[in-house]
């Protein structure tokens, strides 16, 4: 099963899941934090509960965790992974992206949404709508401050796509999308304003990456080096193209016109699910949704998780954003 169906058969489950869940009888609120064993995610939280930080958030680095299944971000002291708020109204949040400010967006996917929150913030200060689409993940550029957001499908089940916010604002002023990498499963953008996206062509569910050039409308289609099984997360490095496969490392590429060659890889231990992880300085933080926990690895050299978060439902993103 390609890693497409699977996820749309996961959201005909999330129903019979949430009712399962809701007869447990276990109260949602913080659990205490465990450096040797880890910390552990809240439970699920109820409709009628609201978003809520601690008073001090706004001074600490801050990780935001969104789980598809409890419709919750939540967010944590980094790195101590102290848990210091909870977001919560989501319909299936997924793929989030920070912006030089600290700013925090996230893919709000069933909503057809992105969400912006400040900082510490427990409202959005924006809600820029995706019509028609289900938004994946998110990338900010560096050299115009635009938003791409990675749209895996359209709403009839038509092929996903890259919407571009000017500005990080309003509504889509383009949209780009390329044959060969039909379904959409995230974008990065490196230090130059190029845009790289990992997906699933249509024929075969074969992984397919590609490059939208800064400045160019026109994707071009690139050749890895190196087989990717399942489209996992992409992010700039600093240096190079860091692409997750999702069932095992996370590879550096060097991107030169066509051809992608591997120059380094990080092996996770334990095989993560590593869709949308989060290269944050010397670490890397892993959502591991098979195992329902978040994993932080010391990158590039991974290994063995130096600390983690664990009991959540279905973690699917994170991203670091650092105090100002």
């Amino acid at each position: 099963m390609s890693s497409f169906t699977s996820r749309w058969s996961h959201r005909s489950a999330l129903a019979l899941i949430v009712a399962v869940a809701g007869c447990s009888g276990e109260q949602p609120g913080q659990r205490a934090f465990v450096p040797a064993a880890g910390t552990q995610a809240p439970a699920a939280r109820s409709v009628a509960e609201r978003s809520w930080m601690s008073p001090d958030a706004k001074r600490k680095d801050l990780l935001y965790v969104s789980d598809e299944n409890t419709n919750d971000v939540y967010v944590y002291s980094y790195p101590q992974l102290v848990l210091k708020g909870t977001l919560t109204g989501f319909n299936a949040p997924f793929g989030e992206c920070v912006d030089k400010d600290g700013s925090v967006f996230i893919a709000n996917d069933n909503a057809s949404q992105i969400l912006e929150y400040a900082h510490g913030g427990t409202s959005p200060v924006a809600t820029l709508s995706d019509p028609g689409y289900y938004p994946r993940g998110c990338s900010l550029d560096p050299v115009t401050g635009n938003l791409a957001v990675a749209n895996i499908v359209g709403s009839s089940l038509t092929q996903g796509n890259i919407a571009i916010y000017k500005g990080a604002k309003g509504s889509p002023s383009a949209y780009y999308s390329d044959p060969k990498v039909y379904n959409v499963y995230g974008c990065a953008y490196d230090v130059a304003g190029n845009l790289f996206v990992p997906g699933e062509n249509q024929a075969s569910s074969a992984f397919a990456f590609a490059e939208l050039p800064h400045g160019a409308k026109k994707f071009t289609n690139i050749s890895l080096d190196v087989p990717i099984r399942y489209a996992g997360g992409v992010q700039w490095d600093g240096k190079y193209v860091a692409i997750g496969d999702g069932y095992s490392n996370i590879y550096q590429f060097s991107i030169k016109g066509k051809r992608g060659t591997k120059v380094g890889d990080t092996v996770l231990n334990g095989y993560p699910r590593d869709a949308e992880f989060w290269i944050q300085g010397s670490n890397v933080v892993v959502p591991d949704s098979g195992r329902k926990r978040v994993d932080v690895f010391p990158y590039p050299g991974g290994g063995s998780p130096v600390s983690h978060i664990k009991g959540f439902s279905y973690p699917t993103g994170a991203v670091v954003s650092t105090a100002r």
